[in-house]
């Protein structure tokens, strides 16, 4: 019998947060989130608590920790999408679909006592945490801003009642044999023709005091109908501009301005963190910060983290611009490849940019979906 526990006290929620890195030790491919990072989702000034509410379950079979997961009421998400629905993240189980079973039943319990009608996931707080179940590419290293799952998850949630709802693609990108300039000279035209230029990057600080403001309207515009996206509060912004000082190098980060200085495009990548903090299991021990700040100094691979263009520039060959830039990014030396993240597969403008690098697709996510009806879950 599976025994399912609101995680409401320190020792439960020490053992929701330690559960993964015990599913997941010795797998290679597994990249743990921060553990300090996870322990604030328990803490009274969460940033999200201002526009969500969420619950923590753990699952047991003879005293023995089996599963979680998580389930949030995003509100801000609803009234934007005017729906009822509620979020499921952070699952993680042994191959046992009685286990899932019993997990999923407690969040859409949960989901029809705040009254609403579905239950979709993965997705987290906002599209800054991890999203997407992964169903290809269980052989390659996740990133360290996206989830690693075994290849039994889907099955797991699908037998649940759940169906496919959206579907992300990753790619690996790398420089072009051969160099072409050709995008170097159209980045150059655009450029000149709409009377852009690049920001100004005297230091991280100069650089978010110049250009944050732009740089979250522009992503409140640009991601507006994007799947899972909430609007930017001011935690958000405080949490996202903590992190780029954190392990952001300004050599991978970039902003267009128009001639009135407005931002109409931007770019930011970071330095692969994964390897860095697979041996402390995300915590912060001193080896730890010392395999980090190498990785961030000299990094092998970056990972694209935010591209946004304004809708007005959407059609006026931008694309060009965003791969000279990180055409230029690849080139410092040292850097192998980059990681795109997550790619919506409808996303043909982005995907069609890849096709102008040496493009390795690697990896497929997705995000599912099951309508709840009354007295489903009421036992």
């Amino acid at each position: 019998m599976i025994e399912i526990k609101e995680a409401t006290t320190k020792k439960l929620q020490k053992e929701f947060i330690d559960f993964p890195l015990e599913l997941y030790k010795g797998n290679i491919c597994f990249v743990p989130p921060l553990y300090g990072d996870e322990k604030k989702v328990f803490r009274s000034d969460f940033v999200y608590n201002d526009t969500c509410e969420a619950v923590y379950y753990n699952a047991y079979r003879d005293g023995k920790m089996v599963g979680r997961i998580s389930g949030i009421l995003q509100k801000a998400s609803n009234e934007k999408n005017n729906e009822k629905r509620i979020r499921f993240t952070r699952f993680d189980s042994i191959d046992d679909q009685a286990v899932a079973d019993a997990l999923f039943a407690a969040v859409e319990k949960w989901a029809l006592s705040k009254g609403m009608d579905t239950v979709c996931g993965p997705l987290g707080f906002s599209d800054l945490e991890r999203e997407g179940l992964l169903v290809e590419g269980f052989d390659q290293l996740s990133t360290f801003e996206e989830q690693y799952n075994y290849d039994y998850y889907e099955k797991l949630i699908t037998n649940c009642g759940y169906r496919k709802e959206v579907e992300w693609v990753e790619s690996k990108i790398y420089l072009p044999e051969e160099r072409n300039e050709k995008y170097e000279k159209a980045a150059d035209f655009i450029m000149k023709r709409y009377n852009l230029r690049f920001g100004i990057k005297n230091s991280k600080r100069d650089f978010i005091e110049r250009y944050g403001d732009g740089f979250f309207e522009l992503l409140d515009i640009a991601y507006k109908d994007i799947y899972g996206t909430v609007p930017f509060t001011p935690g958000m912004k405080k949490m996202m501009i903590d992190n780029f000082m954190l392990i952001i190098d300004l050599r991978n980060v970039a902003v267009i301005l128009d001639e009135n200085d407005k931002v109409v495009c931007m770019g930011i990548c970071f330095p692969s963190i994964a390897k860095a903090l697979q041996k402390s299991k995300g915590k912060l021990t001193p080896a730890a910060v010392v395999r980090l700040l190498k990785a961030i100094k000299k990094p092998r691979v970056i990972d694209l983290g935010l591209i946004a263009v304004h809708p007005e520039y959407a059609n006026r060959g931008i694309g060009a611009c965003i791969c000279s830039g990180l055409m230029n990014m690849l080139r410092q030396d040292g850097i192998e490849y980059a990681e795109t993240n997550l790619n919506l597969v409808d996303n043909h403008a982005i995907l069609n940019t890849w096709k102008r690098f040496k493009a390795i697709q690697h990896k497929r996510r997705r995000a599912y979906v099951k309508e709840l009806k009354n007295g489903d879950n009421a036992k």
